[in-house]
């Protein structure tokens, strides 16, 4: 899937547009640090030659008018997984990206294309490569086997052996799980071998964590910083105060991400989305994502303890990072770093604080020289805005143009406006017509079919390295008997049923016409889930139900399952889990009525 994934990127990708030399004329200029009302600025060779250029501009050089523009640093998003839609983030501005955690074969090519001056049309990745986790721990469960570790005598090599991957930095992961679902992780001592190894090889260290014990620990221990905040409905003034002295007297770093925390709170970035420029650069696939927030209830006053934990470390100058941990449910790359910076506004941080977060605060962080400002000799990633993002953060999104190493990106924007409004105007399948009574389960002794689709098949973690089995049965007058073992092995295992819509695996079918999910079930009396995936998301959205002792029928309105795209459904799923242990349960009558 990496592959496929990583060529199709390839394949779709446009050449940046180079000039032999660029002049910014008349244009405010955001440096990184503070704004000029009116300079130039020239480019040669993929540098900045001068950032307050006097006189005639060279001969051949391309004149951009900069009047009533702002040109900032190319934008930094300080928390990233890159996998896909590569050369999305420059579309928005976004010329460079912390990758806190990527398949190696990916890390080495991006290193490979930077040494060499071929990444025009990509932002630059600087990643950590593999984290550092537990065997079951966060990181083991996207399919991928991993180096994980136990104990600090192993931290040594451990990090090591990343850094001869070509990992930039180091991360950790300290992630004990959430209420219903514990994970393994790493103990205190192990962090701080980890954090020590990464150091004695001259790396940073920084360190995921979800809960304000864990954030403790990880700053006592040496981590230079925090790849997120914890949230919560409120947080003493106590724990404040103390909280936030330690990160101001370790000198440490905290990347909020207010993106994925909202994510998880249930909020959907309604700034992006309400937005018709930023739709206009997305398209429907690429969307997909940001209906799909992980929470399934909105509860906005889990942030309230991160706004005021983020407002207390502005106020004691601790450095805040831009960053939104696109690649998760509810975020998608590029866009939602312009999410991110208004988050950062809203929780006290002025709109040149929130601009910084995203430049020069980065690239001080992780010594990335050459980044994150407009000065001379500086590599020109530039972004020009109409509007002043320092005054009016939501300016940002006013791109005119972007320039990567020079060069611009003109040609892929245009293509990706193009491509969204081609889709947008082409017709739509027309919904699939559903059988009279619903009934997509055609259960027999011979076959488990379906009046459309691939029809049904056993659902587990195994193609993920988990452990997990299955075995299905017929067991008369349309119904199958599941016997589920849900096994340590994936941070989130399963088994289960699965019906595939689709001609093929993942190919979406218009099931619009289905408003509620019906289903017959009798079992052991344990908790189960259905699962439904839809477009290019990889991630299911949920809605539980329960298997007693007696038959009953389940309704599930389609409208429930939150953000799930009913014209691309991929796949929908009857599973046991994450709970490990054995499950029993019997399906029959699976239909989908338009009533």
């Amino acid at each position: 899937m990496l592959k496929l994934l990583v060529a199709a990127s390839l394949a779709c990708a446009l050449p940046a547009m180079a000039v032999e030399a660029t002049l910014i004329k008349d244009v405010r200029v955001f440096d990184g640090q503070q704004v000029y009302a009116k300079r130039s600025v020239l480019l040669e060779g993929g540098k900045i030659a001068s950032a307050d250029f006097k006189g005639k501009a060279p001969d051949g050089a391309q004149v951009v008018d900069g009047a009533g523009r702002t040109l900032m640093p190319g934008l930094i998003d300080s928390h990233t997984h890159s996998f896909q839609h590569f050369e999305l983030p420059l579309v928005f501005g976004v010329t460079s990206e912390l990758d806190m955690f990527t398949a190696v074969p990916l890390l080495q090519e991006m290193n490979g294309r930077m040494q060499r001056g071929e990444n025009r049309d990509r932002p630059d990745i600087i990643s950590a490569g593999i984290l550092a986790t537990v065997p079951g721990g966060h990181g083991t469960e996207y399919g991928m086997a991993i180096p994980t570790l136990t104990k600090p005598e192993e931290a040594q090599p451990w990090v090591d052996a990343r850094i001869a991957e070509g990992s930039h930095f180091i991360k950790i992961v300290m992630e004990p799980g959430w209420p219903g679902h514990p994970m393994p992780s790493l103990d205190r001592a192990t962090v701080k071998a980890l954090v020590a190894a990464a150091h004695k090889r001259g790396k940073m260290a920084v360190v995921h964590i979800s809960n304000p014990a864990d954030a403790r620990a990880a700053l006592e221990e040496g981590a230079d910083g925090l790849v997120h905040l914890f949230s919560g409905e409120s947080i003493s003034g106590t724990d404040l105060k103390s909280f936030v002295k330690l990160a101001h007297d370790r000198k440490a770093f905290i990347i909020p991400t207010f993106s994925v925390l909202e994510s998880v709170a249930g909020l959907k970035e309604k700034d992006v989305l309400e937005d018709k420029k930023m739709m206009a650069l997305l398209t429907s696939d690429q969307i997909v994502p940001l209906n799909s927030p992980y929470g399934k209830t909105e509860m906005a006053q889990r942030m309230n303890a991160t706004r005021e934990v983020v407002a207390a470390l502005r106020n004691a100058g601790v450095p805040l990072l831009a960053g939104t941990d696109a690649g998760n449910g509810g975020t998608q790359a590029g866009a939602s770093l312009h999410h991110e910076l208004l988050s950062l506004t809203q929780a006290g941080l002025t709109p040149l604080e929130a601009l910084r977060s995203a430049t020069s605060v980065p690239a001080k962080a992780f010594h990335l020289a050459e980044r994150g400002v407009i000065a001379k000799g500086a590599k020109a990633d530039l972004v020009l805005v109409d509007g002043d993002p320092s005054q009016d953060i939501k300016a940002s999104r006013n791109i005119v143009e972007v320039w990567k190493d020079g060069a611009t990106v003109s040609e892929r924007r245009k293509a990706q406006q193009e491509l969204v409004a081609k889709e947008l105007s082409a017709p739509k399948a027309a919904p699939l017509v559903l059988p009279a009574d619903g009934m997509i389960s055609l259960f027999s002794k011979e076959k488990l079919a379906s009046p459309f689709g691939t029809g049904w098949v056993p659902s587990n973690d195994a193609f993920l390295g988990g452990k997990s089995t299955v075995n299905l049965e017929y067991a008369g007058e349309n119904s199958v008997n599941v016997k589920a073992s849900v096994q340590p092995g994936f941070a989130f295992p399963w088994a289960g049923i699965a019906f595939v819509p689709g001609s093929q695996a993942f190919q979406p079918a218009n099931l619009s016409a289905a408003k509620t999910l019906r289903f017959r079930v009798k079992g052991d009396g344990q908790g189960y889930q259905v699962g439904i995936m839809h477009g290019s998301a990889r991630i299911p959205v949920y809605q539980p139900f329960a298997a007693g002792a007696e038959w009953q029928e389940v309704a599930l309105p389609m409208a429930s399952f939150a953000g799930v795209d009913t014209s691309a459904i991929t796949l929908i799923m009857f599973n046991a889990g994450p709970k490990t242990g054995d499950y029993q349960f019997q399906i029959a009558d699976v239909r989908l009525t338009n009533q």
